[in-house]
C-alpha cells in the first residue's frame, strides 16, 4: 500500500465513500489543463476469504489515519509491484504465464509481476503465504520467528520474492488466485495505481494477523456486513473496495467465489471528471452509486451525492 504524510480528510454527507477535500481543486486543475496526470503504478490486492457458519468472511484492514492515501479507509492487503516481481527466477505453479497474460490483458512479464505482487503483499501485510512445494502441497503455519525474519526482509526489500521462495524451496501457487477486477486511480490524484483485484481462500493451517505498518486494525467480516457499514457511513472505503465487496455477496462459499473469478470482467474502471453547468461531476463508468457532484461555488469537499 502507498505511504505518505497526514492530510486533511472529509467524509461525504451520506455513506462511507472516501472523498478528500483537495479533490475539487485538483479536478478543476485537470479540467483547465494546469494539472498533468501522473502515470499509474502497477499494483495488486487480494480479497482473502474464509468460510464461516454465516457464509464467507473477507479479511480487511483499516489504514492508519496518518496515511495520505485513503487514511482511515478499510481496504484489502495489497500494494505496488516491486521491480523484481517479474524476475524470471520466480518459482511458479498453476496456470502458465501465457494464460495469466491472456486473462489480465498484459504481456507475460507484467502478468508475472502482478500475480507475484499479489502473493508477496498478502504475505507482507497479512502474514498469509500462497506458496507450496513442487509436489503441489501448500505451506502451513508461517508465524514462527524464522518466517517473520523473512517477511521483514521482504518488506525492507532486502531480498526479492524470487530469492525468498528459492531459499525456502517453494513455488508461488498462482492456481490459488482468481483475478476479479481492475481499477485505476483517477487522473487527478497525485498518487495513482493501476490495481488488479484478486480473490483467494485462506489456506488451511494459516491465520491472518496485522503485519502491516500502515494499518491500525484488521477484521474478518462478511461482505454484506461490511457493505452495510459503508452504507450507514460507519466504515470508510474507496469505490473499488465497496464495489468488490458488493460483488462478493452472492457467493455462499469461498470456493464458489474462486470458481466465479474466471467470468469476472477485468475491463479497467477509471473515474471521469467533467464540468457540467456550474458543477464538477465525478463518476466511475458502470458504477453510478459513486457519482459525486460538486458545486463550483462551494469550497467544501463533499458537495452533493
Amino acid at each position: 500500500m502507498p505511504n505518505g504524510q497526514q492530510q486533511p480528510q472529509a467524509q461525504p454527507p451520506a455513506g462511507g465513500q472516501w472523498y478528500p477535500p483537495e479533490w475539487p481543486d485538483r479536478i478543476r486543475a485537470l479540467a483547465d489543463g494546469s494539472l498533468t496526470p501522473v502515470a499509474p503504478k502497477r499494483a495488486a490486492t487480494v480479497m482473502l476469504l474464509r468460510d464461516t457458519a454465516a457464509g464467507p468472511a473477507v479479511h480487511m484492514l483499516r489504514r492508519r489515519a496518518s496515511m495520505a492515501f485513503a487514511g482511515g479507509a478499510y481496504a484489502y492487503p495489497g500494494g505496488g509491484v516491486d521491480p523484481r516481481d517479474d524476475d524470471h527466477l520466480v518459482g511458479w505453479a498453476g496456470p502458465s504465464l501465457e494464460r495469466w497474460a491472456e486473462r489480465l490483458g498484459t504481456d507475460t512479464g507484467t502478468a508475472q509481476a502482478i500475480v507475484c505482487a499479489a502473493v508477496r503483499e498478502t504475505f507482507e501485510e497479512a502474514g498469509v503465504l500462497l506458496a507450496g512445494a513442487a509436489d503441489g502441497t501448500l505451506v502451513g503455519d508461517v508465524t514462527g520467528d524464522d518466517w517473520e525474519a523473512d517477511r521483514q526482509a521482504l518488506v525492507a526489500r532486502e531480498v526479492s520474492f524470487a530469492e525468498f521462495l528459492d531459499r525456502r524451496g517453494l513455488l508461488l501457487r498462482s492456481d490459488l488466485l482468481g483475478a476479479w477486477a481492475r481499477w485505476i486511480t483517477p487522473e487527478f490524484e497525485p498518487r495513482r495505481y493501476d490495481t488488479w483485484f484478486f480473490v483467494a481462500a485462506l489456506p488451511e493451517g494459516q491465520r491472518t494477523r496485522n503485519a502491516s505498518s500502515e494499518a491500525d486494525r484488521t477484521v474478518w467480516i462478511r461482505p454484506a456486513d461490511a457493505a452495510a457499514g459503508y452504507d450507514k457511513g460507519e466504515l470508510l472505503m474507496m469505490p473499488p473496495t465497496i464495489s468488490t465487496l458488493r460483488s462478493l455477496q452472492p457467493y455462499a462459499h469461498a470456493a464458489a467465489a474462486l470458481d466465479a473469478a474466471a467470468a469476472q470482467d477485468l475491463t479497467p474502471v477509471l473515474a471521469q471528471a467533467a464540468l457540467v453547468g456550474g458543477e464538477l461531476v465525478l463518476s466511475w463508468p458502470g458504477h453510478d452509486e459513486f457519482t459525486k457532484r460538486v458545486d463550483l461555488g462551494d469550497t467544501s469537499s463533499g458537495g452533493t451525492s
